[in-house]
């Protein structure tokens, strides 16, 4: 008999998520449905606004995308009005978005993603002096892994646990039959957990030189910067160096390595290989660290096919609302774009609890609309996007800058490229994208050095004719994927703004012809371990680092009942 679990809220993510699968008797996963349970608001409130402050409005779609979002917001409105920003300010934001993709990358894996991996519980049964000998093996100068070290960690960690105070570490699924590292190898992780709460400040730091502050930077404007005092200081353009090359050394040294031990400890959990998701695969251009000199490039791979890669025709993207809470059921490019909600509400059923009983639940409506998310396709069909269709369509373009790290990274492991397009592959190109950035960022900052000492110009003029109808986009990849902002001008003020975004994508739920979003279609033919502990579904969904507030970006403005919450915390 088939049964329902329910999974709301999926913690150790941004936003409201939740996730519910239908398991035959086999504790295997036969449907699965994904869906935000929160609306928000930013669409709306462009309508009418001056284009030069879109981009401070977008940022606030997100605390955790705002540079993303506010570089999308400028950028589109540039593009739309044909504005062409000096190198100066081109290299600057190239310079802030690695000291995002730095921040996201690492908090991504180490706060929010390791724990599905990393058995906290099992490090406090390791051998200190075998853990750093362990280490060794990964990294020829690891990251905080001396004897002493490791030693104190544990030390905290156990008297966190006989406190009974666990902290973040509670309610997890300790002892799981599918964490496989060894104590020692848990310790080791637990380590460069509690050091990555350090490095993730130095990041936010960086964003600060020439951001002016983080979250929510501010010197970003049609035409360019406005950091042209920081610019100019060789004592800043000297502090961001430096720190770049403090969480650069992380991500070698502790990041890198990790991931080589999970790839080899992980290489037979069936519940993380051959699960791709959506096989069609869609990323954009980004990160230019010199003149027509960018380390991602842009492109489609469709079924898994990484011998044919295809350019992208923005044309060929819509949204579709048939499973959404919007009226407009129709599949519209994003110039065209309509919300108007439509919830429609959540039905009574009963559905498995943590305690493996029957128990009263609002569920989906399977049938219906069950989510705010809407359904981009690309000709039609479901994408994956994110770390790793970056990093496999610039692989599979030989790409300089990506192709030897991933070489490596499947050497060091010993696993084939197959095992790239799975839960463990998109952790690990998570990865290789900071690794990437690490090891060839710097060349934006000695382009940019070089170009202020013959061009000092940081922002091109704001022309825009009132009497005249404009359009434009921004469309590039940031951390989670590829990214999209969709505008119209009219009268010299915004008539009407689509922000199409990574989790977006991803998360989407059913469209009209019944295909899935990447969520959850990586997840048929999942087998749980134990339906009272469904670690795996977890790990699953926590691999492509969900983003909800981002994926929905639109509020109720007049405190109408828009979703219902029932938050168990034995299933966080």
């Amino acid at each position: 008999m088939a049964q329902r679990i329910v999974i709301d809220p999926i913690t150790r993510i941004e936003g409201h998520l939740r996730i519910e699968v239908m398991v035959d008797e086999n504790n295997v996963v036969q449907e699965a449905y994904s869906g935000s349970t929160l609306w928000r608001g930013i669409e709306q409130i462009v309508k009418g606004r001056d284009p030069r402050d879109a981009g401070f409005m977008t940022q606030r779609i997100c605390g955790v995308c705002t540079f993303s979002h506010y570089r999308a917001g400028v950028e589109a409105v540039e593009n739309a009005l044909g504005i062409q920003i000096p190198l100066n300010a081109e290299l600057t934001r190239t310079l802030m978005n690695a000291a995002l993709f730095f921040h996201d990358h690492t908090v991504h894996f180490y706060q929010l993603h390791a724990l599905d991996f990393v058995d906290i519980v099992s490090a406090l049964s390791a051998d200190p002096k075998k853990a750093s000998d362990e280490a060794f093996k990964y990294c020829s100068t690891p990251y905080a892994c001396g004897a002493d070290q490791l030693k104190a960690v544990q030390d905290k960690v156990a008297t966190f646990v006989k406190k009974g105070a666990l902290g973040p570490f509670a309610n997890a699924y300790w002892g799981h039959s599918t964490y496989h590292f060894t104590p020692e190898q848990n310790l080791i992780a637990l380590s460069h957990y509690l050091e990555c709460l350090k490095v993730q400040r130095i990041a936010a730091q960086m964003m600060a030189v020439f951001g002016g502050k983080q979250p929510h930077p501010q010197s970003l404007t049609v035409g360019g910067v406005t950091c042209v005092m920081d610019l100019k200081s060789p004592a800043r353009l000297g502090e961001y160096m430096v720190k770049f090359g403090e969480v650069a050394d992380f991500i070698n040294r502790a990041y890198y390595p990790d991931l080589v031990m999970a790839g080899k400890a992980y290489a037979n959990e069936v519940s993380v290989l051959n699960d791709v998701g959506v096989p069609n695969l869609f990323t954009s251009r980004t990160f230019m660290v010199g003149k027509n000199d960018y380390l991602f490039d842009s492109g489609i791979i469709m079924n898994g096919d990484i011998k044919n890669v295809l350019e992208v025709d923005e044309s060929k993207i819509t949204e579709e609302a048939t499973h959404s809470w919007y009226k407009n059921d129709k599949a519209l490019h994003p110039y065209d774009g309509e919300t108007e909600a439509n919830f429609t509400g959540l039905k009574d059923e009963k559905t498995l609890n943590a305690k493996g009983q029957m128990a009263d639940s609002k569920v989906f409506d399977h049938a219906g609309k069950y989510s705010w998310i809407k359904a981009p396709r690309y000709d039609s069909e479901p994408m994956q996007v994110g770390p790793l269709a970056n990093i496999v369509v610039n692989y599979a373009k030989g790409n300089q800058y990506v192709a030897p790290v991933v070489e490596k990274f499947l050497s060091d492991t010993g696993l084939p490229l197959g095992a790239v397009l799975s839960t463990l592959g998109r952790t690990a190109t998570r990865m290789i994208e900071a690794k990437v950035i690490a090891d060839n960022g710097l060349k934006a900052f000695n382009n940019l050095v070089e170009n202020l000492k013959v061009d000092d110009s940081t922002c091109a003029p704001y022309v825009i004719d009132k009497n005249k109808e404009y359009k434009g986009r921004y469309i590039g990849h940031v951390p989670r994927g590829t990214l999209s902002h969709w505008c119209r001008i009219k009268n010299g003020v915004i008539e009407n703004w689509q922000a199409v975004v990574p989790s977006t994508w991803n998360a989407s739920p059913k469209d009209a012809a019944g295909k899935m979003g990447s969520y959850e279609a990586c997840l048929i033919g999942l087998k749980i371990a134990d339906l009272k502990q469904p670690l795996e579904i977890i790990r699953k969904i926590h691999s492509y680092d969900p983003c909800i507030a981002c994926a929905v970006h639109v509020m109720d403005m007049k405190g109408n009942e828009i979703s219902h919450y029932k938050v168990n915390p034995n299933l966080i």
